[in-house]
């Protein structure tokens, strides 16, 4: 199973919250709700988020179980 806890981690941290993060990959609310509950969202989604926050994929999806 997929998990994006590290993503969480990573705007708790850095205090950017969800709402930002919308605006700052224009990335829908649906998709949101998506990552929030470890659904499958595409790599050019992943790829947008990474951009905005200056983190890799591999650090941005945590491990399977």
């Amino acid at each position: 199973m997929i998990s994006y806890k590290p993503l969480h981690k990573l705007l708790i941290d850095r205090d950017i919250k969800k709402q930002e993060l919308l605006k700052m990959t224009g990335i829908s609310s649906a998709t949101m709700a998506k990552l929030n509950t470890n659904e499958y969202v595409s790599l050019e989604i992943i790829d947008k988020i990474c951009a905005a926050v200056g983190l890799s994929a591999w650090r941005f999806i945590g491990a399977y179980s």
